[in-house]
């Protein structure tokens, strides 16, 4: 080859070259932009608030996105049987404002462990309420029932969990029918002696190993028992639901001033994409709920 076809091909060489890293350079410089403007877009999931289905109106012009109504109130009533839940579906096509999931799944009188324990009546109340959930187009029953799951003073601990654990390996398998997830629910010290943090939630999960039985995140309570955020970033896969309120008293966002911003920075890094409810105490329902969407996007925009 003669000295001037070797400075062509040499020169082609290093232009191509020059071509393919400058392509590289500029992929990984957008892909790193995509990744920032990922990374720092504020967070949005939809938000609800556990309440009465009378709230529905008011809720949906404030913008809120779901309600989470009471098993006992709206699926099952305890009182009006099948014609108020009749009333109750007619008011949810009517209004047009989704009840996505539901809290209260059973009283703590139908004990699931213990001396004396009421599996039937349990299940028969979940197939009830599961098959009605699925009729509402709902996603979610939580199963918390703090009362129900609490451990009677003496009674071997092992052996109420594994009681605990056989109830819900069944409850499991009526998700099947309906399709609606259960989630199961760590509630603090104060309200029950058992299940109270997520890893505790997500031992149960495992043993029953069910692709529709995840766990609940309630801020609240893990905030009450000093359980980190980090536990949300632990336990992120089997997350599918979570509840919101202040610390001190169960308050509604903006009322104490708290600043949620942990574990919401956890949320988000975990990609979360359920819905968040307010689970609160309210002394001017009106008012504080109005303010409580009004803080809780404010902090979703800071994380």
């Amino acid at each position: 080859m003669s000295s001037m076809n070797q400075f062509q091909s040499r020169r082609n060489f290093l232009k191509v070259t020059a071509g393919a890293v400058a392509g590289v350079a500029a992929s990984s410089t957008l892909s790193q932009a995509a990744l920032f403007q990922s990374n720092s877009a504020a967070l949005s999931l939809p938000l609800g608030v556990c309440t009465s289905y009378e709230k529905a109106g008011l809720l949906k012009s404030l913008g809120y996105s779901f309600i989470e109504e009471n098993v006992g109130r709206f699926l099952i009533p305890d009182t009006g049987g099948d014609e108020q839940y009749a009333k109750n579906v007619e008011s949810l096509h009517s209004v047009n404002f989704p009840v996505r999931s539901y809290v209260s799944f059973f009283p703590g009188t139908l004990k699931s462990v213990g001396p004396e324990i009421h599996h039937d009546a349990i299940l028969q109340r979940a197939d009830l309420a599961l098959k009605r959930a699925k009729e509402c187009g709902s996603k979610n029953i939580v199963f918390g029932s703090g009362g129900s799951r609490r451990i009677p003073d003496g009674f071997d601990r092992d052996k109420a969990k594994a009681q605990h654990i056989e109830l819900s390996k069944k409850m499991a398998l009526l998700t099947d029918k309906y399709g609606i997830t259960l989630a199961i629910e760590p509630l603090n010290h104060t309200e029950t002696n058992f299940i109270n943090s997520l890893a505790e939630g997500v031992e149960i999960i495992e043993a029953v190993n069910h692709p529709r039985f995840l766990l609940l995140c309630d801020i609240y309570h893990m905030a009450k028992d000093d359980e980190g955020p980090d536990q949300i970033i632990k336990y992120g896969k089997y997350i599918t639901h979570c509840h919101i309120a202040e610390k001190q008293n169960r308050t509604p966002p903006g009322v104490e001033g708290d600043d949620f911003g942990p574990y919401l920075r956890a949320l988000k890094k975990i990609n979360y994409q359920g819905g968040l409810s307010l689970e609160c105490r309210w002394k001017d329902f009106d008012n504080e709920v109005k303010v409580g969407i009004e803080k809780l996007k404010k902090q979703f925009a800071a994380v």
